[in-house]
């Protein structure tokens, strides 16, 4: 095992890294913006590096500025956390050619699976369902069009993720609105005006499946995580088992899940993400997420696997410390935002009160503490709050308790629509789907 690993992030999932280096008795080392400098994961590392202004394009996405700090620090690895540079392959690369070793997939394979074009061809190879789609980038409204995929259809950012620019289109008015809408932002945010187009899935379930590329090459998957209470395409809630994933549709999506990490030479923790059709028991391709999940920590609940410290294991060439994954019980993850619960429009501010609920069957990971300040730089994210039951009710009857016991105050949170999504029949019931944030703010 390396010696030293410099956590390339920040905030809750930094902290979290950083906690099991620590118990693995690795030198954890941190970098840090202006803007950062008092949050609780700058003082939990063994030492820290401040790499440039609150801007993330001047510190956090600066790869110069992180390899210079991994060179002073003589770091041995480097990890990414999720976001940022995570799924860049230029900057993976770019710590194997300095010498360092990089905690996560292979760059060829975060090339593959960063375009969603291109992932869907090689998935379609690698005998993993999709959906009826266009195999090539698409390129204006009016083949968007003549493509004749009917309606529904969703239009994607082929090279984009967070839901940013993805929208359904039920006319032909409506096709040619979202094509150009997504084609505007897709070149903003992503540089690549590439645009996709796939027959959308109606009251589908946003379901993944962990996987683990080993070092000897074998692929496991660790189960699946149910991701469709969603907002603007966006995850808030998610939890393991799925209520709409059956025995046999189950054992379907793992196996897939493995061709599809065999398929680009998988190595370390990622995620094979589809849409799930409950009613007739079937699935296809939307994504992989070629790194670690803002979601794993449901997965570690009921499988007792600690993901990060499989991810250095692997990286250092070294056996799994699991020869097992049966998953037992449920796990629910909240993630907490500063937002307005209403709109989920970002709301930073000053963090006066922070009392997190506590509880053998509670967890929390969290970037933040009273008297730090969120920032308008990065996303709101504060914290993901975990809880486990032996059964779904159990989980649920947790996850009350926990949401009403966390007390954020100074500026708002999404706190409040989880106790109202706790008491949403719905939801409660385990019968939903991706639309159902929407249906409750219609």
């Amino acid at each position: 095992m390396f010696e030293s690993v410099l956590v390339a992030n920040r905030g809750e999932i930094a902290r979290r890294v950083i906690r099991t280096v620590r118990a693995l008795g690795i030198k954890a080392i941190a970098v840090y913006s202006e803007a950062d400098a008092d949050l609780p994961y700058v003082a939990e590392a063994d030492e820290a590096v401040l790499i440039g202004p609150a801007q993330p394009a001047k510190s956090y996405l600066d790869v110069d500025a992180v390899m210079e700090a991994a060179r002073r620090t003589n770091a041995r690895a480097i990890h990414p956390g999720y976001g940022f540079l995570a799924e860049n392959a230029a900057f993976a690369r770019r710590v194997n050619d300095d010498g360092l070793i990089w905690i996560g997939p292979p760059a060829d394979a975060i090339t593959a699976m960063g375009d969603k074009i291109s992932a869907r061809n090689l998935m379609e190879q690698a005998g993993v369902p999709v959906a009826a789609g266009t195999r090539e980038p698409v390129p204006d409204a009016d083949a968007a069009v003549a493509a004749g995929l009917g309606y529904p259809v969703m239009v994607k950012a082929s090279g984009g993720g967070g839901g940013i620019g993805m929208s359904v289109a039920y006319d032909e008015a409506g096709l040619r609105k979202a094509f150009e809408t997504a084609r505007t932002r897709a070149e903003r945010f992503f540089g690549n005006s590439d645009i996709l187009l796939e027959r959308f899935v109606e009251r589908a379930r946003h379901v993944e499946i962990q996987i683990l590329g080993l070092a000897d090459g074998t692929v496991v998957a660790l189960g699946e995580r149910d991701c469709s209470v969603q907002r603007r395409h966006q995850k808030v809630v998610e939890e393991t088992p799925s209520t709409g994933v059956g025995p046999e549709l189950r054992a379907r999506m793992l196996a897939a899940a493995v061709r599809a990490g065999e398929a680009v030479g998988y190595r370390g923790a990622g995620t094979v993400e589809c849409l799930v059709d409950p009613v007739a028991q079937e699935f296809v391709f939307l994504e992989m997420n070629t790194r670690l999940q803002v979601e794993h920590p449901v997965t570690e609940l009921v499988t007792g696997i600690d993901l990060v410290e499989q991810q250095l294991l692997i990286a250092a060439g070294e056996p799994v410390t699991f020869t097992t994954a049966a998953p037992r019980g449920h796990a629910i993850e909240f993630r907490v935002y500063a937002e307005d619960p209403k709109r989920f429009l970002p709301s930073p501010g000053d963090i006066t009160v922070w009392e997190e609920p506590s509880g053998d069957v509670i967890r929390v990971d969290s970037g933040y503490q009273a008297g730090n300040k969120v920032t308008p730089f990065y996303d709101p994210l504060l914290a993901k709050l975990c809880v486990y039951g032996a059964d779904r009710a159990q989980a649920l009857a947790t996850a009350r308790t926990a949401v009403e016991g966390f007390r954020i105050e100074g500026l708002k949170t999404n706190l409040p629509f989880f106790a109202e999504l706790l008491a949403n029949p719905e939801f409660v019931s385990g019968d939903y789907d991706t639309g159902l944030v929407e249906r409750m703010r219609a």
